[in-house]
């Protein structure tokens, strides 16, 4: 499978922060890729980094084929993104929003869309409900709902499932475990390490902004061993070097 979303030695520096240092990873086409790490590890500067909403201090990201400094709208134009603080437009209705996404995308039949998203995550009463009057777990089934309208071949997605309730988290992880069983690719960041090593085929571990480690969480299975137990170990030592 070919290569979707590809970082080389991507850093981003705050002043004297390294927010990400000198990070390098591959993820290929129909993975569920993790990006774990506990918070402040570099998760939420990466994906920012890699939608072209933060410009590297060095380095270079490629996704979908396209160059992410060179051409960051057309990157957030293929993709779909869910950043960890959901913020859909306070001043229109939910169902108002899913329509300017469908404006925006040029997405067909966007009506019919927004539909099934409102029935599938279930929350049909309140499409017309201002979106500054939404709870925090229906404006995440809100950004859940625009950044997978439109069928993007790649999405990503911070913190997927921080809003939701048990059911509704079951709900969605098995439809991302589905999406990418269709070839697409999904790439999430996550501190929750149950929902990983439940859902993702592939991950990465960061921790203060350094790439510990990357592979198959098919590998630790084959060790008999637990990605909460491997990640703890990996950054329990690195705080001590």
């Amino acid at each position: 499978m070919s290569v979707i979303l590809e970082a080389k030695d991507l850093s981003k520096v705050y002043g004297e922060v390294n927010a990400v240092n000198h990070v390098s990873l591959a993820v290929k086409e129909g993975a569920l890729f993790g990006l774990l790490g506990p918070n402040g590890s570099g998760k939420t500067t990466m994906i920012k980094m890699l939608t072209g909403q933060v410009r590297p201090t060095s380095g270079s990201a490629t996704v979908l084929g396209l160059d992410v400094e060179k051409d960051p709208v057309g990157v957030r134009a293929q993709v779909g993104i869910i950043p960890e603080q959901e913020t859909p437009p306070s001043f229109l209705t939910a169902r108002e929003y899913l329509d300017f996404v469908g404006a925006v995308r040029k997405i067909p039949d966007i009506g019919e869309k927004a539909d099934w998203w409102f029935d599938f995550l279930e929350f049909g009463d309140k499409k017309n409900v201002l979106c500054k009057d939404l709870s925090r777990g229906t404006r995440q089934k809100l950004m859940f709902a625009q950044a997978f309208v439109h069928e993007p071949a790649l999405a990503l997605i911070d913190e997927p499932l921080i809003n939701f309730d048990p059911i509704m988290q079951d709900v969605v992880k098995d439809y991302l475990a589905e999406y990418a069983k269709k070839g697409k690719t999904i790439f999430i960041s996550t501190h929750i390490l149950e929902v990983a090593e439940e859902i993702c085929s592939e991950f990465a571990i960061l921790h203060k902004g350094n790439l510990l480690h990357t592979g198959p969480v098919a590998d630790l299975t084959a060790r008999d061993e637990h990605l909460s137990s491997f990640f703890l170990s990996l950054v329990r030592k690195d705080r001590h070097a």
